[in-house]
């Protein structure tokens, strides 16, 4: 578990209450082999997954292509909800679910020797405190999604890093026009402490130009030479990603 999150998890009930609401995020990645798969799998997700879920109550269900990065084809789904519980037992009534069992027949019963992925990997989140909600774009014209992971040497510069979000960064995207998707502190998955965030443009030009607004801001230059975050190098790596969003995504 996350090193930010063990206060938050270790609060009584009434503790808890207090604290606004916060979503909870699966990352899902299908990987796939380019061929027969990418289109089965997307048909899973698009008639199949992303219904079965509307059903449940849980919406705004990304779907996303990596346009951008290692390990293509690679299709992202990320599927929030208001609760852990929520996430983790979604899949136990999918198998309940008649409409979905027809619709996913042909993913589900794939034989071995052609399976619809390689693998398949997921992460769970919890919103930052910051920005507790998934927030999707106003726009649904053309778009692209980046995704980034910001892995960190020790819990406690995991926690200073969160924390920077929380204390000014959040406005500084804002200030510099990016479109906040989501942010999230990794409870369970690889390559933890990690945090997740996701930002979207019109391309990639526009995404450069915001990237080089946001590094010349004077708060953010003050933020990120603030004693309490440039003691070290409270992050180790990052991962950036540049998604396409399917046809079906909600997102």
């Amino acid at each position: 578990m996350a090193a930010s999150t063990l206060a938050f998890a270790g609060k009584s009930g009434a503790q808890a209450s207090e604290s606004k609401p916060r979503d909870y995020y699966e990352l899902r990645k299908y990987f796939m082999q380019s061929g027969p798969q990418t289109k089965l799998t997307e048909s899973y997700v698009s008639d199949a997954l992303i219904p079965a879920l509307n059903r449940m109550g849980i919406s705004s269900v990304g779907a996303f292509n990596l346009t951008i990065g290692p390990e293509t084809p690679t299709l992202y789904v990320l599927i929030p909800g208001t609760s852990v519980e929520t996430l983790v037992t979604a899949d136990l009534k999918l198998a309940q679910d008649k409409q979905f069992m027809a619709a996913a027949e042909p993913f589900w019963n794939a034989p071995a020797a052609a399976p619809p992925y390689s693998r398949i990997e997921s992460s769970l989140m919890i919103a930052f405190e910051g920005w507790p909600r998934l927030t999707p774009p106003a726009s649904r014209g053309k778009r692209v999604f980046q995704l980034r992971t910001y892995e960190s040497p020790t819990n406690q510069d995991h926690v200073r890093k969160v924390e920077m979000f929380n204390n000014g960064e959040f406005e500084i995207f804002q200030k510099a026009g990016f479109g906040l998707v989501f942010f999230g502190d990794s409870l369970i998955g690889p390559r933890l402490p990690n945090l997740t965030y996701m930002l979207t443009f019109g391309d990639i030009g526009e995404m450069n130009d915001k990237w080089a607004a946001f590094s010349s801001d004077p708060n953010w230059k003050k933020l990120s030479s603030s004693p309490r975050y440039a003691f070290e190098s409270i992050v180790s790596n990052i991962t950036n990603l540049i998604l396409t969003p399917t046809a079906f995504s909600q997102i």
